[in-house]
């Protein structure tokens, strides 16, 4: 049989990254770490507060609205936090991603085909399981991408509780897969959950844009050492987009991506090209993730996770409505079914194997922590049903019991290999490479 130009025979899939960026993977989970534990607290938060005696007044808050109407900007704080908030958020998924794809270790094909196919696995399952559980209802079955994304903060913060020491190989593969379906989740929000576009706002939002991306693209060197000129001059810019991609009947968080693509992603030959150290898009990463992590995300977390359960009769019914049964089942089930299948699949038409530190019960831990859906299952609830709706309450107890099932279930897995990985975990902390290592990078390992 001749060798597959992508994938050879009896090559690795799943292994460690170069040193530097084991380092940086490490130092992007340690922040998601952060925010994945005041996510899950604000969460909790909003679903004693939404069920307490008083819970009107959790709605009160959730439900005032504040803007400028003539702008299409008269919003209730939990749409501020969905529309607003989670841009931020989508703009490092952005960054994340084209990082990834065009510097990281994910721009070799043969490292990044197995956890992109992954990934579409384990968006496509669980939209199929959902949809064929809901088939017979057309009001339900429109929640069918609920169950797509992987809530890598909620993911990464299961760990920290456990004291799970994951292998680099796992902990790209884990924040490969979120990303990518969370790249998938703003495609399927794009294209499914827009309504009556307006041509005028959203070629309006090309100038600003256009602007934005010359900038960034010209002064990349300017905006990496002066912090104060990106809040300045990018993000006016960066908040028009927005307004008017808000305005054009496209979901808001669309242009999160947008501007985060613009960024560039190589250090330019005037500072000393890519050996020199970081680019603007990994200088942003950094700077920005702790606002995402630690306060977009959580907030909107605060405003979207209160439901009023409405007792044992009330999460009785909520557990027994085929949305709710469709997202747990897609999450549970679905999830590591399209994750750990695709990648078997992968690997036996490939003839190629897993890394020697790893084992089969490794990816599948993985895939079964990936069934943690919350922060964009919440955020395409809500655009499936309308806010505050019946449908849009269930479907938030089905996210919040599927993600607390698929969070007991990858522990009870992943932390009887604790030992393994630790021993995993030594070999790695050694720069056996020498590629040398980004000095932002270095600061938060020495951390």
């Amino acid at each position: 049989m001749p060798k597959n130009p992508f994938l050879p025979s009896r090559s690795s899939v799943l292994g460690r990254g170069s040193y530097g960026e084991v380092l940086r993977i490490g130092a992007i989970l340690r922040k998601e770490t952060v925010g994945g534990i005041l996510l899950v607290a604000a969460a909790v938060i909003a679903l004693i507060w939404a069920n307490s005696p008083v819970a009107d007044s959790y709605f009160a808050l959730r439900d005032l609205r504040i803007g400028y109407e003539p702008w299409h900007l008269d919003l209730s704080l939990g749409a501020w936090a969905a529309d607003g908030l989670l841009a931020i958020f989508f703009f490092l998924v952005g960054l994340e991603l084209k990082r990834e794809f065009v510097a990281g270790d994910l721009r070799q094909f043969s490292k990044s085909v197995v956890p992109i196919a992954a990934a579409v696995g384990g968006v496509a399952v669980p939209a199929v399981i959902y949809a064929l559980i809901n088939l017979t209802s057309p009001e339900t079955l429109q929640g069918w991408a609920i169950p797509t994304a992987t809530d890598i903060a909620f993911a990464v913060a299961v760990l920290a509780i456990i004291g799970s020491h994951l292998p680099s190989a796992l902990r790209i593969f884990l924040l490969t897969l979120a990303v990518v379906d969370d790249l998938l989740a703003i495609s399927i929000i794009a294209v499914f959950y827009s309504s009556d576009i307006q041509a005028g706002p959203l070629l309006l939002a090309l100038i600003p844009l256009a602007l934005y991306t010359f900038l960034a693209q010209k002064y990349r060197r300017f905006f990496g050492a002066k912090p104060a000129a990106a809040w300045l001059i990018l993000l006016p810019l960066g908040l028009l987009t927005w307004g008017l991609v808000h305005a054009s009947g496209i979901h808001a968080t669309v242009a999160g991506v947008l501007l985060g693509f613009a960024i560039p992603v190589i250090r330019s030959a005037a500072s000393g090209g890519p050996a020199a150290g970081p680019g603007l898009a990994e200088i942003f990463e950094h700077r920005f993730r702790p606002i995402s992590a630690g306060i977009a995300v959580p907030i909107f977390a605060f405003f979207s996770a209160g439901v009023a359960v409405g007792g044992w009769n009330g999460l009785g019914a909520a557990l027994t409505d085929p949305v709710a049964i469709g997202i747990i089942v897609a999450l549970v089930v679905g999830k590591p079914a399209g994750i750990l299948g695709t990648t078997w699949l992968l690997t036996k038409a490939t003839r190629a194997s897993l890394d020697k530190s790893l084992k089969w019960i490794d990816v599948f831990g993985m895939s079964l922590l990936a069934g943690i859906g919350f922060t964009v299952s919440l955020l395409v609830a809500e655009l499936s049903f309308g806010h505050g709706s019946i449908h849009d309450d269930h479907a938030k107890v089905g996210i919040l019991a599927a993600s607390l099932i698929s969070a007991l279930l990858a522990s009870s897995v992943l932390v009887t290999r604790n030992r393994q990985y630790r021993a995993v975990e030594a070999e790695e902390s050694v720069d056996t490479d020498h590629d040398g290592v980004p000095d932002v990078y270095e600061e938060d390992h020495r951390a």
